[in-house]
């Protein structure tokens, strides 16, 4: 297993973790939901991952990397709000980006946002992405650590959605069961995963 020291992310680093996250998920099912054109869907991506995380989820602290910066976490606090007026604001910006498939990505999240548990309170992992060239090495494991390691110390379940089947036994293997299998609008299937905490 790798070691490499797992670090909170600083503002200076953010686009060139979005970068690694565009890399990273280009050949995801839901990333090509949105961005069905290859040749723009890096570029697309990586503007998509820098607002995501710079406007979104990075003023909730729980944004992590690992030390040489190949891999990122995201994740939201019990009780974080990601649908207030600022935050819908923050990602107009989005819009841009997704152009005439804008309407389609909303009704996406709206459909997720649905099937989100509402209680009890959880941390909620937004995103994981290890560039493909350095997976397999434990990266994976040692992001998720810093908040599962929280949420076994505080009692705290956490919760997560996964748009690639060959990745559940890697977040089974850390307390995440399968609860659900959803389709988004015309869209592909996600499992829907939820963990409680360990004893």
């Amino acid at each position: 297993m790798a070691i490499d020291p797992i670090i909170k992310v600083q503002k200076p680093d953010l686009k060139l973790l979005s970068s690694v996250l565009a890399k990273t998920f280009f050949d995801d099912p839901v990333s090509c939901y949105y961005f069905p054109i290859e040749e723009n869907r890096e570029t697309a991506l990586n503007k998509f991952f820098y607002i995501h995380m710079a406007k979104l989820y990075f003023k909730f602290g729980n944004v992590f990397c690992n030390e040489s910066k190949t891999g990122v976490a995201i994740w939201s606090p019990p009780g974080a709000k990601t649908d207030d007026l600022r935050s819908t604001i923050s990602l107009l910006p989005m819009a841009t980006i997704l152009r005439g498939r804008t309407i389609k990505a909303l009704k996406a999240v709206i459909y997720l946002e649905k099937k989100h548990p509402k209680s009890p309170p959880h941390y909620y992992l937004a995103t994981l992405g290890v560039l493909p060239e350095e997976q397999g090495k434990g990266y994976g494991s040692q992001l998720l650590r810093p908040i599962l390691e929280l949420c076994d110390q505080q009692m705290i379940p956490a919760y997560l959605e996964s748009s690639k089947e060959k990745n559940l036994p890697f977040y089974e293997r850390h307390g995440f069961n399968v609860t659900d299998e959803v389709n988004l609008p015309k869209g592909p299937k996600v499992w829907l995963m939820w963990r409680d905490p360990q004893e």
